[in-house]
């Protein structure tokens, strides 16, 4: 009898895991045929349904595939009708295979068609060299007094945005500005954020959107590592700016944009480069609409952004938006979710970030619909702004869904138009009282990395599941989970130097196999090239393969579904932001006067993510708990600041640096089982002693963090 292992990878086996912004999370599969001997003394009708079967899937499959390849790239189209059709043709599997195809047919047909539009969109846009603003200005023509940007205290119509847009644009032109150079930003959510980088990508030059949250040596790397010459601010930010402002390269210009025109633009002590200009009044006397004749115009291919992650070590690193990515991962969500150009969309997440940035900005800038924005995350205000904005669409990570639902009832609870909500990190331990406390039709949860390829989509709503791989067809969309050590996230090779498909619900590294030149599996990395270096594997499936590797560590079940388990290596999520821990063991050992120390995530119970604490070693009790709460508040943002602080007495210097770290992740904070002093975290910042009667508060969830 011939079978099919639908268990025998991660790609294409029965063991999908997580997923993320591409509702085709399909993969490449390995097949494994096995011919039964007695295979023909079968009866006969058994054997030519199967057939049948075969038959009708094996066209449908292979017209489907070779599709998908044209788009991807011309060459692979009569491969892949090849490839098809002698999987399906050849290969007989058993009929748990069939089950399998049946119930996840539905769910891999809407995200192949999903998956189709999405390529023929970006293909289009590519032969044509179109870039963002291009395609913006073409919404702007056909719709220019409806709303594009809403907040609090905002209304900017489509002509708005692109006016103030195109006045950036020429006055840094005028400045001498041009395609290729580097013009930092740090602003807090508003329309002008989104138009001040629209404007510099109609002249070529790219934005480093720069984490509102980052102070001190954080801050002044972000803004050397993107290679900025010039940073624009706003006036909220300018002690922030002005404290490392002498600290930047000369060349650095510095241009403040206030609230109020008003304003005074002040310089730090001794610094070089001397005051910075006053944007707003440069503004009011540029041209407004259109681009001055002469100025340089970003191609398809050109970068558009940087977008600054953790990544698993050090400083924050400025990950690559090119205009073709972009266009690729809000077209994405786009098609992969039937998002609808009349939607109203509501996001409360900073637009430095992809999710915010581009998965919801883009829908304004790409497709015509009306956005929503907020400078602050409100709990009870999130679904009483969708309500009032008349939002369609929200946006969420998994600590606002927690928190929100630990809100009192209110009338907004249901009364309001919201069909859908997406994001990233809902947990499924809340996931059915929320849809059912606000009446939420549709859950699109999604997974990826700014800068990795390997982006997945649940759409259809399963719990907990943030994607999937496709079991019928899984060399589309070739992502993997291969076997790896759980602690480092190195993956585990087979005597011929390979990497090894996890099995169904077997934990595994995710990955994407890199190809160049195709916008939705190009790595685009760091600009340090160095750091893009560590986030690729090489090897994998076949000598001289490559693929990014995302450090998360998921599971596949045997539809198919994906679901998130943990991270690896050295960094851990809290409050919705990545954290390295060599960051912040590098900025708490100068404070704490060179100590040894170790940090690490531990997890609190009912809390997503995982808080840092930090273990000092200081037997003799030097470090002034107080002091020390009040130089984090200076160096570090508020999400990377530790939790929990522990003063170890003894440290085992004989082991590795790894294990004890382990060791002392496994203790967690319990004060029964630790002898060490313990602190714990407030809201205002400072520290107070952990004891037993605090910990079972903490266990109880009576003191949340």
């Amino acid at each position: 009898m011939c079978t099919a292992g639908a268990a025998t990878s991660t790609d294409g086996g029965a063991d999908g895991g997580a997923a993320a912004p591409s509702s085709t999370a399909l993969n490449s599969a390995q097949v494994t045929i096995a011919i039964d001997p007695s295979e023909d003394l079968k009866p006969p009708k058994q054997t030519n349904w199967r057939r049948v079967l075969q038959w009708i899937l094996a066209p449908a499959l292979s017209a489907a595939t070779a599709l998908v390849f044209y788009y991807q790239s011309p060459w692979y189209g009569l491969a892949s009708i090849y490839v098809s059709l002698m999987a399906s043709l050849l290969v007989r599997p058993g009929w748990r295979w069939f089950y399998i195809a049946a119930v996840t047919t539905p769910r891999d047909t809407i995200a192949l068609i999903s998956y189709i539009r999405v390529l023929v969109f970006v293909k289009r846009q590519e032969r044509k060299n179109l870039n963002i603003g291009d395609i913006f200005e073409a919404n702007v023509a056909k719709q220019p007094d409806k709303l594009a940007i809403v907040s609090e205290s905002q209304q900017w119509t489509f002509r708005q945005v692109n006016e103030h847009a195109n006045r950036v644009a020429n006055v840094f032109h005028s400045h001498g500005y041009k395609k290729g150079d580097v013009v930092g930003l740090l602003m807090e959510n508003r329309a002008e954020f989104v138009a001040t980088w629209l404007g510099l990508s109609k002249i070529g030059v790219i934005t480093p959107l720069i984490n509102t949250n980052l102070r001190g040596a954080s801050l002044q790397h972000s803004i050397t590592v993107g290679q900025c010459t010039a940073l624009i601010y706003g006036a909220n930010f300018r002690s922030a700016v002005m404290d490392i402002a002498k600290d930047l390269p000369a060349h650095v210009g510095l241009y403040q944009f206030n609230d109020e025109a008003t304003q005074d633009v002040v310089a730090s002590e001794g610094l070089s480069q001397g005051l910075a200009q006053q944007l707003n009044g440069l503004l009011d006397t540029a041209a407004k609409d259109k681009v001055a004749a002469g100025a340089s115009r970003a191609d398809h291919q050109d970068k558009l952004v940087y977008i600054y992650t953790s990544g698993t070590t050090g400083l924050p690193k400025a990950a690559v938006i090119t205009h073709s990515r972009y266009f690729f991962i809000a077209a994405g969500i786009h098609y992969a979710l039937g998002f609808k150009d009349e939607d109203v969309f509501y996001t409360p997440l900073p637009l430095y970030h992809t999710a915010g940035g581009v998965m919801s900005m883009g829908q304004a800038l790409l497709f015509g619909s009306t956005v929503v924005i907020r400078k602050k995350f409100s709990a009870s205000g999130y679904f009483a702004d969708c309500a009032r904005f008349q939002c369609t669409i929200a946006q969420y990570i998994g600590e606002m869904a927690r928190y929100i639902l630990a809100t009192p009832a209110a009338p907004h609870d249901r009364k309001h138009q919201v069909r859908m909500v997406f994001g990233n990190g809902l947990r499924p331990q809340i996931w059915p009282q929320f849809v059912e406390r606000f009446g939420i039709a549709k859950v699109g949860e999604f997974y990826g990395a700014t800068e990795g390829n390997a982006n997945i989509m649940n759409n259809d709503s399963t719990v907990g599941a943030i994607g999937f791989i496709s079991r019928i067809l899984p060399q589309i969309y070739p992502i993997s989970i291969i076997k790896a050590d759980p602690h480092t996230g190195e993956p585990l090779r087979n005597e011929k130097g390979l990497c090894e498909r996890c099995g169904v619900n077997e934990p595994g590294v995710f990955i994407g196999k890199i190809v160049k030149g195709n916008p939705c599996r190009e790595f685009l990395g760091y600009v340090d090239q160095k750091a893009s270096t560590k986030k690729v594997v090489r090897d994998v499936f076949s000598k001289g393969d490559m693929a990014f590797i995302s450090g998360d560590l998921l599971i596949a079940d045997e539809r198919g579904y994906l679901f998130f388990r943990d991270r690896t290596g050295d960094t851990f999520r809290w409050k919705g932001e990545n954290v390295s821990t060599s960051e912040v063991e590098a900025q708490l050992s100068n404070l704490a006067g060179y100590k040894d120390v170790i940090v690490y995530g531990v997890s609190i119970p009912h809390t997503e993510g995982r808080a840092g604490m930090a273990a000092i070693y200081d037997p003799t009790r030097e470090v002034k708990v107080s002091h020390l709460a009040e130089e984090l508040a200076k160096a570090l943002p508020s999400y990377a600041r530790p939790q929990f602080l522990r003063f170890l007495r003894k440290i085992d210097l004989t082991g590795t640096f790894k294990l004890r770290k382990v060791e002392l992740q496994q203790q967690g904070f319990n004060p029964e089982v630790i002898e060490d002093e313990l602190f714990y975290a407030q809201a205002d910042g400072t520290y107070l002693p952990l004891t037993s009667s605090i910990y079972e508060r903490i266990q109880r969830n009576e003191l949340r963090f």
